[in-house]
This record gives C-alpha cells, sequence and structure tokens, in this order.
C-alpha cells in the first residue's frame, strides 16, 4: 500500500511524555501523521481524526472506539496503545472488525517492576518505619527490631501472585538476590515455571510460606478479592505485602483489620476506592505506606511511544507484531 496515514489521538500536550523525537521522527518516515488538539481526543475529534486513518496511536484519556467511531473510520485496520490495559478503548464492534492491537504495556510492566523491586528492599529492610523510629528519638532497642524485624531481600522467599508482564519482569529482577520464588497462576504450567525458575504453588501455600507477598494479577471477576480475610489470616507475622495492581484484589477491610494487629507491613500504590477515605485507618497506621498509583511511568513514558511506532511500522510492513492483543486474551488481562 502507500504511505498509511496514522492518527495520533493523545493530544499534543502528552507529546513529551510519550514520545522521544526519535519515535516521532520514526514515525513520519513511514506513515502520514495527523494529529489530535492539546488534549486527548474526544468521541468528535476522534470521530474527524480516524475518518481517513489507517492505523491509530491511543494512550489515557482518547475516547473508546466504539460502534460510531468503527463505523466513521472505514479504513482503520491498526490501533497501538499506550496504556496497562486496553478493555476500555476497545468495543464489540472494534473485535468485529478484526481491527489489529498492539499494548505498550509490556514496557510499563518494566517500571512496575523495578518500583515493587525498590519496595522489597526498602520493606524488607523496615526502612520506613525504622526511620520513623530514629525521628522520634529511638536508635537500635531491641524493641525495635523485635517490633519491626529488619532483613535483607537476598535470600527471601518473595510469592508473586501472577506471572503477567510485571510479574516476569520481577522474577528477572530477582535474580541477583538468591531468592525463593513462588509463584501461584492458574494459567502458569509447570513447563513454563520451570523455564522462569520458579516454584509453581497454590495460593493459600504461598501466603503461608513468602517473606514477601506482592500482586500481579489483572483485575478480573475471578481475581476480585484474590486476598480475602483467610487468605491474610495466612500470612507468617513480619511478613511483607506489595500490592501495585489493582486495589480490588485486596478485600479491604480485611486488610485494615489484618494490619490493626501490627502483624506484617504493607505497601499500597493502589487501593480500593482510589484514593483511599481520608477518614481510613490505611492514612493512620504505621505499618502501611499509601502511594498514589505512581508505580509505573510517570515522567517519562517514551519508551511506550517508542514500542507503539515500532508495532505500528512492523504492520504496516508485513511483520510480527512485538505484543499483539487478541480478544481471547481479554478475560486474563486487566
Amino acid at each position: 500500500m502507500s504511505r498509511p496515514t496514522v492518527a495520533i489521538t493523545i493530544g499534543t500536550d502528552n507529546y513529551p511524555r510519550m514520545f522521544s523525537d526519535e519515535a516521532l521522527a520514526a514515525l513520519s518516515e513511514f506513515a502520514e501523521v495527523v494529529h489530535a488538539g492539546q488534549e486527548p481526543a474526544g468521541k468528535t475529534e476522534l470521530l474527524e481524526l480516524l475518518a481517513g486513518a489507517d492505523g491509530c496511536i491511543t494512550s489515557w484519556g482518547t475516547h473508546q472506539l466504539d460502534a460510531d467511531v468503527v463505523g466513521g473510520a472505514p479504513n482503520l485496520m491498526a490501533m497501538a496503545h499506550m496504556g496497562s490495559s486496553v478493555k476500555r478503548f476497545t468495543s464489540p464492534a472494534f473485535w468485529d472488525r478484526g481491527i489489529h492491537l498492539t499494548s505498550a504495556g509490556v514496557t510499563l510492566a518494566r517500571d512496575v517492576a523495578e518500583t515493587t523491586l525498590g519496595l522489597m528492599i526498602v520493606g524488607r529492610k523496615r526502612v520506613i518505619p525504622l526511620g520513623r523510629h530514629l525521628q522520634q528519638g529511638g536508635w537500635r532497642e531491641s524493641s525495635a527490631w523485635d517490633r519491626w524485624d529488619a532483613r535483607e531481600l537476598t535470600r527471601s522467599t518473595v510469592g508473586l501472585i501472577g506471572a503477567s508482564n510485571v510479574g516476569r519482569h520481577v522474577i528477572s529482577l530477582l535474580a541477583p538476590f538468591e531468592t525463593t520464588i513462588l509463584v501461584a497462576d492458574p494459567y502458569l504450567d509447570a513447563a513454563g515455571a520451570a523455564e522462569l525458575g520458579v516454584t509453581k504453588v497454590e495460593l493459600p501455600e504461598l501466603l503461608e510460606r513468602a517473606d514477601i507477598v506482592s500482586l500481579h494479577c489483572p483485575s478480573t471477576p475471578s481475581t476480585h478479592h484474590i486476598l480475602d480475610e483467610a487468605g491474610l489470616a495466612l500470612m507468617p507475622d513480619h511478613a511483607l505485602l506489595i500490592n501495585t495492581a489493582r486495589g480490588e484484589l485486596i478485600d479491604e477491610a480485611a486488610l485494615i483489620d489484618e494490619l490493626s494487629r501490627g502483624r506484617f507491613f504493607a505497601f499500597l500504590d493502589v487501593t480500593d476506592p482510589e484514593p483511599c477515605a481520608l477518614d481510613s485507618p490505611l492514612r493512620t497506621l504505621d505499618n502501611v505506606v499509601l502511594t498514589p498509583h505512581t508505580a509505573g511511568c510517570i515522567e517519562n513514558c517514551n519508551r511506550m511511544g517508542e514500542l507503539a511506532v515500532e508495532e505500528l511500522r512492523r504492520f504496516f510492513a508485513g511483520e510480527p507484531a512485538v505484543y499483539a492483543i487478541t480478544h481471547e486474551m481479554l478475560d486474563r488481562i486487566a
């Protein structure tokens, strides 16, 4: 075909965050590029942008490609999405048309995994509570060690709930630390676990054995409150709980009850609801740290833009995708 037309729908104000100069130059080398206004395209603007487009790049804030938008984009063949989930940006009409879909969320997974590793190191060493203790005049009294039990990540037992893209990046980042890695994931078989160098276990065993429990599964009906009262009670004293995935994965009332007993420490980058209520005990308990959904890329998400451009280049060149999303995958992804 002649040079395809690609619509960037994310709004020019977001270009510095999402695209490197090299990515925009690479896109212009193989495509005619049309742009939205300063903000992500709403439905009316999306209808205009996609009317003659062969491909598009979407991200947070872009309107869904619903039946009207798909019907008004007769030439649209490919969509490259930049973000952690594609679900709310697609529609039955999108899938019925057979539009090729890719996700650059695999690069976002690297950022989340790096944050998770940092939280494991800081959390296992009890940097936050011991730092507070020191600010209040304490030092290395036995009472502080008894309360916070500072340890190293090296040779810990790490339990990962979900062998997702993030989970797999976490596994690779843990390689130098000689950890025992347990994974609970119904889609991971024995051969896959062996290839990753991890031990596949059922969730109760993971919760009973792990020094660190970290959530890396999507939010679906089957994973809603995957950590409930019974599961949280299985976690050993002095364990570390990390959630950089989705707040709905944990029964928050049960978590508050368990944290109120002071048995373990939690880092929560996500909550349910988000943010948590102003009067939530999560804001005041001394064995939990809340962060405002910042585990992924914040200022520089250029890796997603670079992959989105590369995915469209590959599609129009007839080459295989780096990370294609099919309709059959939707029940397994966030």
